[in-house]
């Protein structure tokens, strides 16, 4: 019988060798044909310029991660309120869900610049931003989850006595979590991307503010360390929010 975290290690071992076979490739293109480093580096030497600058690109990693991290937790926690109070007070739902329906359909970096302006250069901007991106996707798988609970169910509690407040602890919010936790696992990608696209738009630091001062320098090799670095914190991220997911959320 085929246990969870078995099927977890072969699809672990699945990715890596997939990410073997793809630098493999990727290696083999850029010395076979030999490519300019500004059309594509080897691998190699995306790793070596990794190691040489490793005290800069950790740096900026920690700055990205941070922005990253808590507009990640602000978003969630935000997201799940506000969908519980729609869900309490059905009026209010038919006026906010429409403007906030309208607010996601335009791309959360649009709103960059207004964030830059209002909260400056440093790292509330961005965490602001990634709050909004993630806010947006977990209100909506939330308020997916709070509505996907049985009205028979729902009407049998009433029967019972119990009020507003015990239906949403004890059936609804259970009924949610597992689209939550869905929403917020998407979301760990999200997060980074609108952490570093926000960077490059106006920063101090960060992996984003590395990735557009390479480009000026015309270093492609350093942009591309830069979004390898990117790319494995966002692999880690998810991996962790996937983790504590299968862990806690059991019965989905």
């Amino acid at each position: 019988m085929k246990t969870p975290m078995k099927g977890s290690s072969r699809a672990t071992r699945r990715a890596a060798m997939g990410l073997l076979g793809v630098a493999l490739l990727w290696e083999g293109a850029a010395r076979g044909l030999d490519l300019p480093a500004y059309v594509l580096p080897s691998v190699t030497r995306i790793l070596q310029t990794i190691a040489e600058q490793r005290a800069v690109l950790l740096g900026a990693a920690g700055t990205t991660v941070m922005e990253a991290v808590a507009g990640f937790f602000a978003g969630s926690l935000a997201g799940l309120l506000l969908a519980i109070v729609l869900t309490m007070m059905p009026a209010v739902r038919r006026s906010v869900l429409p403007v906030a329906t309208a607010l996601n359909s335009v791309p959360v970096v649009a709103y960059a610049p207004l964030i830059l302006l209002w909260f400056g250069m440093g790292p509330e901007s961005k965490i602001v931003m990634v709050a909004l991106a993630v806010g947006f996707t977990v209100f909506l798988h939330a308020l997916a989850g709070l509505d996907r609970v049985d009205p028979r169910a729902v009407n049998l509690m009433r029967s019972f006595g119990a009020d507003r407040a015990a239906i949403l602890w004890r059936l609804r919010l259970p009924a949610a979590i597992p689209l939550t936790a869905a929403g917020m696992r998407v979301s760990t990608v999200r997060a980074m991307i609108v952490a570093i696209v926000t960077e490059m738009l106006g920063a101090t630091g960060g992996l984003g503010w590395t990735i557009f001062q390479a480009v000026l320098q015309i270093d492609f090799v350093q942009v591309w360390a830069a979004i390898f670095v990117a790319s494995a914190i966002s692999l880690v991220f998810f991996g962790v929010v996937n983790l504590l997911e299968k862990r806690y959320v059991f019965w989905k």
